[in-house]
């Protein structure tokens, strides 16, 4: 989350005239995140998050993201419900934008994670995956290796100022991923962005899944791969493997994977890592004049690629047998 675009408040209060969530009692810019518009809404009705939609999200892609998080609701899964208007609409317009409110979550992100949180947040993915099986929309992952190559056009000639040798690691990390990459997993509705951030507890249970705006259909397996590489390395590359353990066996409670799956873990956490230095690198080098937002900083993937490089099979990320 982020803001890019301010609000100001007429513009504001004829966008809200369209719902009926009560009278505005206070409303602030969400800094945390890189890729939306996001504000904090308190009504007299209650707590929303207003999402204002930027950078990446297409706007024909807005039915997808909004239909899912109803049908994940709906079965049961604790995630944000979007709040459609008088006339039955979940999507507007707000400052030339395309705009949604959906409801608060409660609960906190977790700084720190431990094993256990790890574990959890390992079955309510299992759970997500599960809950999507059925849900009719298909969004292609346009993330995924393909555009790799494309995203590392646009930051190529400055990488080596962010990082010395960025270039050239990256430059083989694709010639790998490009060659090996996996197909045929299973797979349907994969979240494809649960990091700390969007992941909620309260105490030590998770009590919720926020952010669905990378949501597609891909392999469930590089899901996990995306959560591997969120949740288990400290900022420095380190890799836990006791939280990587206690994810992966979280997951396969609620749903084994199959031996394709294992066997392809490798490869699908080096490329999730990639996925997310390059975007980074491109955020960090093009952040916009005056934005709210602070760019997360692309070298600590760039120094989770060097474990990965070397990781031979799935009992190098703590999965046992």
């Amino acid at each position: 989350m982020a803001v890019y675009t301010e609000v100001s408040d007429a513009a504001l209060a004829e966008f809200l005239s369209a719902y009926a969530i009560g009278s505005l009692l206070s409303f602030k810019g969400i800094a945390e995140g890189v890729e939306n518009s996001n504000f904090f809404l308190h009504t007299t009705e209650g707590a929303y998050i207003l999402t204002l939609y930027e950078k990446r999200v297409r706007e024909q892609d807005l039915p997808f993201f909004i239909g899912l998080m109803e049908h994940l609701s709906a079965r049961g899964l604790a995630c944000p419900q979007p709040v459609r208007d008088r006339a039955g609409q979940a999507l507007g317009q707000l400052c030339g934008r395309p705009a949604a409110i959906v409801s608060f979550l409660e609960g906190v992100s977790v700084k720190a994670p431990g094993a256990e949180h790890c574990r959890e947040l390992g079955r309510a993915l299992a759970e997500l995956h599960a809950a999507g099986r059925d849900f009719p929309m298909v969004r292609e992952n346009n993330l995924s290796v393909s555009a790799w190559r494309p995203l590392f056009a646009q930051a190529e000639a400055q990488a080596d100022s962010v990082e010395p040798g960025l270039a050239a690691r990256t430059r083989s990390d694709l010639a790998v991923l490009e060659a090996h990459w996996p197909r045929d997993l299973p797979g349907g509705v994969i979240h494809a962005d649960l990091f700390t951030d969007n992941v909620f507890f309260i105490g030590d249970a998770l009590s919720g899944l926020i952010d669905f705006y990378f949501a597609c259909t891909d392999a469930f397996a590089y899901d996990l791969a995306v959560c591997l590489n969120a949740w288990c390395f400290d900022p420095d590359g380190t890799f836990h493997r006791d939280m990587a353990a206690a994810l992966i066996a979280g997951y396969e409670a609620v749903r084994p994977l199959e031996a394709a799956e294992v066997a392809a873990l490798p490869i699908l956490c080096r490329g999730a890592a990639l996925r997310f230095m390059l975007t980074r690198l491109v955020d960090w080098l093009n952040v916009p004049p005056g934005a709210l937002v602070k760019p997360k900083d692309p070298r600590e993937f760039d120094r989770r690629l060097t474990f990965h490089r070397q990781a031979r099979d799935a009992r190098d990320y703590g999965r046992s047998g």
